[in-house]
């Protein structure tokens, strides 16, 4: 039987399988100690009380949580997030500004359906979120990374690619606990991104899955909460505080902004789960979410410690690491004539995982460099997974 074909979409040439993803089904192997993931613990999902939540809902409103409803989303739900924003974040969020969304990689497509036409330029952080550059890539954007350090976009450098580029629709970035580096940005640097945003009427795309995941330090205000100009747009998830199955997440923006979202929602999947969005809100009416957070800050702290403290004892001096306060990675660079993709074979002999860095920067290059997760293996296992992994660094640099 000859294979059909198919006259695809151009933009389907720009795609590719996540190498997250495609890495993900290796490590499916029980005897792979994964660093690799960007999963949470599943032994800290509140199983037992979803289960509660779900008969209450389908017992006292079954019919209602089974029907089609608004695409903008649940009211009681929108309440309870813009609530917690507000608190959590300080911003200033009313819940009509809020649209739920089915994870938050929807919330990043439909940013990119939005706002991108094919040549229009996307400013980010290198590295990036390899998730978002996914999404953005399908509608046939540039991307022009911004020179990033410890504390954030560099400002001057923001200055000098909006300059470059007449075909800027956004800047995207991830200010806390960034996903791959872990790094965490100034409030310095976010007071400077907001303004020269609003300067130039350029719309920030915040994404912030991991800011109430901190072990250390005192909390700083979403760059959605030091905006004054109405130029962000907030990407919020229960993902990573919560349960990532559920694939309830939200975005809040701007009224006027928030309906267009909600027309180009409408043409996707008309509305997140109803019966999934009516879970949420009744867990956070009966138990909150706040002891689960706890719960969670407190063990990826010690996962992250035990990592931090063999990678201290037993890596090469030669290899920088970054020491997230929050989160779920850290960040390796190596010396430049080490590959990590060479070195994550060698590592996988060993029996361990992690992702190679140079997926996560959008214009390539940066191959010695890797993000490394500690927040779903067991501390005996990120300890052991540690101790292989730097003998196979050590190995390599001779």
């Amino acid at each position: 039987m000859t294979s059909a074909t198919f006259k695809l979409a151009r933009r389907c040439e720009r795609l590719k399988a996540s190498e997250i993803r495609e890495l993900l089904k290796l490590t499916a192997r029980p005897e792979i100690i994964s660093f690799a993931g960007g999963l949470p613990a599943a032994e800290l999902f509140p199983a037992r009380e979803m289960a509660e939540i779900t008969r209450r809902v389908l017992e006292t409103e079954g019919c209602k949580a089974l029907q089609y409803s608004t695409t903008e989303g649940d009211p009681t739900l929108r309440h309870h997030i813009a609530e917690r924003m507000n608190r959590t974040q300080q911003t200033r969020v009313e819940a009509d500004e809020i649209l739920i969304t089915s994870g938050s990689q929807q919330g990043l497509d439909l940013t990119g359906k939005l706002f991108l036409d094919p040549g229009d330029v996307v400013l980010c952080e290198s590295p990036t979120y390899l998730g978002a550059i996914n999404a953005f890539q399908a509608y046939e954007p540039g991307f022009v990374e911004v020179d990033t350090d410890d504390e954030g976009m560099v400002p001057a450098a923001l200055e000098q690619a909006l300059a470059r580029h007449d075909r800027v629709k956004f800047v995207y970035a991830i200010p806390d606990f960034q996903n791959p580096s872990g790094r965490t940005w100034s409030l310095a640097r976010r007071r400077a991104l907001v303004e020269i945003a609003a300067r130039e009427g350029v719309v920030v795309i915040e994404d912030s899955p991991y800011a109430e995941l901190r072990f250390e330090g005192e909390p700083l205000p979403a760059l959605h909460a030091v905006d004054t100009a109405g130029n962000v747009v907030f990407l919020g998830t229960f993902s990573k505080t919560f349960c990532p199955g559920l694939r309830c997440a939200w975005l809040a923006a701007p009224r006027a902004l928030r309906e267009k979202y909600v027309m180009v929602k409408q043409s996707a999947d008309l509305h997140t789960s109803t019966l999934i969005q009516r879970q949420m809100a009744g867990y956070l009416e009966l138990y909150g979410l706040e002891d689960n957070v706890r719960k969670v800050v407190d063990v990826y702290r010690e996962r992250r410690d035990i990592m931090l403290g063999v990678f201290a004892e037993a890596m090469p001096e030669a290899v920088e690491i970054t020491h997230p306060e929050g989160g779920l990675f850290l960040w390796l660079t190596f010396p430049g004539h080490v590959n990590a993709r060479d070195l994550l074979e060698k590592s996988l002999e060993q029996h361990v995982a992690f992702v190679p860095g140079g997926a996560f920067f959008p214009n390539g290059g940066n191959e010695n460099t890797a993000r490394i997760n500690f927040s779903c293996m067991q501390p005996e296992q990120i300890e052991e997974g540690s101790r292989r992994l730097c003998r196979v660094v050590a190995e390599v640099l001779g």
